[in-house]
């Protein structure tokens, strides 16, 4: 390879991204990773350096294309495979709609588009025996769906090995036998397959040892598509599991591509949990390694080693592109829809309890069911992407009764929130302050509460500095008065509380009625600008 002056920073898609695909389709490269229980199902990132990136679409749009209510958090979309041929971008995903039990039920889907920003077509049922679905297109245009078995019974390992089955595009379904092609190794919990084919050898790359410490990517080949697969004798590729203070954890779930110049680049997992604990706010994230090819045919990082680098050399053709431009802090809401970044809780952004057109210049939300619903919530969330940030919006609102409340959140799921809402008290009037769940255990913060009888609008800020969130407000953007004492954001990760969820900090703009009556909130911008000192 040619050496390069420009090198690639880790990670690449910060904050909740994870379980990337990764395709290039000529000189294009895309990443899909998992959405969970948030919609539009799954994100895709697009680049043209490997460097650069940015977020288009996401293809999941339609209720026919994904359901997601009553879907439990931490459900829903699990680790999408993107994949092109022929002109023709294909993806697989699955809806995950009970995961906390020995039984997981599982739909694996198929959805198909000529552009990457669609429009995509209506979803193939492919099957229900496990999670992590991947289609790989022979030299031959035959097509192949693996997946890892997922077995529920008494005195049998959860993972029943990763299972192959012919997929005919003309009749849009699975035909012939399911074949087993690989039982993983001892480091146990073998899914995330992805299979390609180079010097006469089909490559199976997987996930191994679940998504936590343990994490890591094995390489197994074979001469003949079923198998049987060698394990690379030197196994695995990649792994933290060793450096518990390594500043990329977690690091596994591969998936590889050969760019147009002949470089081999591996995308994976990793997490940046705050020092000394396993917690991080932002979730599970995407990050990036150049990989070289030995003499007898393995695959190894570049930079020897089984450990993630912090940078990597970028591609030399990166040295002709340019970044995309940059995504602006401020959101006026004068669009007649949101912008992509922006994602609705398990149901679609529609005009029932959503406008940006109702009273334009605004975000418009009508009340419904409270943070705790996994059905019918009126929220519009982001990503926490960085340690340090600030956020802002300003808020109008007037609501009748205590089960009227509307604000900004920072959101992990039903069990772990902060939220910084306006409602009214029988007896105290109309008051602002912080309700927080950890753990499942909900507590108003009364001591910093205001009143706000007299305040026409809100404005509502957020500030978060590594682990620590504290909320201010505001009635005319000048004079502020702090309403939260210093909260840990650590709360909201995967592994707080035992939880082992797979999502992310959200931060979301929140509306609740729990009288039925639909009560709206106004929302006039949403500010989410990153810092590295104040």
């Amino acid at each position: 390879m040619q050496p390069t002056n420009q090198m690639i920073h880790n990670p690449i898609l910060p904050g909740f991204q994870p379980d990337p695909s990764f395709v290039r389709a000529g000189e294009d490269y895309y990443i899909a990773t998992s959405t969970f229980e948030w919609f539009p199902g799954v994100q895709i990132h697009h680049s043209r350096d490997l460097i650069h990136w940015e977020l288009l679409p996401q293809p999941l749009t339609r209720l026919e294309q994904l359901d997601l209510r009553g879907i439990p958090s931490s459900g829903g979309v699990w680790a999408p495979a993107l994949s092109y041929y022929d002109g023709l971008f294909y993806l697989l995903y699955t809806n995950v709609a009970a995961r906390k039990s020995v039984y997981k039920d599982l739909r694996n889907y198929l959805v198909t588009a000529e552009n990457i920003n669609g429009p995509w077509s209506d979803p193939i049922f492919l099957n229900g025996s496990g999670f992590d679905p991947y289609l790989f297109h022979d030299s031959d245009g035959t097509k192949w769906v693996l997946n890892m078995q997922w077995d529920f019974r008494d005195n049998h390992k959860r993972f029943g090995g990763i299972v192959m089955q012919q997929y005919d595009p003309r009749q849009q379904k699975l035909v012939g036998p399911v074949n087993t092609i690989y039982k993983g190794t001892d480091i146990g919990v073998t899914e995330g397959p992805q299979l390609f084919q180079k010097g006469g050898y089909y490559y199976l790359l997987v996930a191994e040892g679940g998504t936590g410490a343990n994490h890591a990517a094995t390489l197994a080949r074979s001469r003949h598509i079923e198998g049987p697969y060698e394990t690379d004798p030197d196994y695995p590729i990649m792994t933290t599991r060793s450096d518990p203070d390594y500043p990329l954890q977690n690091a596994g779930h591969g998936s590889l591509v050969e760019t147009h110049t002949g470089e081999w680049y591996m995308v994976h997992i990793c997490s940046r949990p705050f020092e000394g604990t396993k917690l991080n706010p932002l979730g599970r994230e995407t990050s990036i390694q150049l990989c070289r090819w030995t003499e007898d045919g393995w695959l190894r990082l570049d930079h020897e080693g089984r450990l993630p680098a912090l940078t990597v050399p970028a591609p030399q053709f990166a040295q002709d592109t340019q970044a995309f431009p940059a995504r602006t802090e401020k959101d006026d809401f004068n669009k007649e829809e949101l912008d992509h970044v922006y994602q609705t809780l398990r149901v679609p952004a529609d005009p029932s309890w959503l406008s940006l057109t109702e009273r334009p210049g605004y975000l418009r939300l009508h009340g419904r069911e409270s943070l705790l619903s996994w059905h019918r919530q009126s929220m519009v969330a982001r990503r926490l992407s960085h340690f340090r940030c600030t956020v802002e919006t300003r808020m109008e609102y007037d609501p009748e009764h205590f089960m009227q409340m509307a604000g900004l959140v920072f959101y992990y799921d039903e069990a772990d929130f902060y939220y910084l809402r306006v409602t009214q008290d029988d007896e105290r009037g109309r008051m602002l302050g912080v309700v927080r769940s950890k753990a499942g255990k909900y507590e108003e913060s009364r001591q910093l509460e205001i009143n706000v009888d007299t305040w026409e609008s809100y404005y509502l800020r957020a500030i978060v500095r590594d682990r620590e969130l504290r909320f201010f407000a505001s009635p005319d953007g000048d004079t502020w008065h702090t309403v939260s004492d210093t909260l840990d954001i650590g709360t909201l990760s995967d592994e707080y509380g035992g939880k082992l969820g797979f999502t992310g900090t959200m931060i979301g703009l929140s509306a609740q009625d729990l009288n039925g009556s639909m009560k709206h909130a106004d929302f006039d911008y949403f500010i989410y600008r990153p810092f590295l000192e104040e």
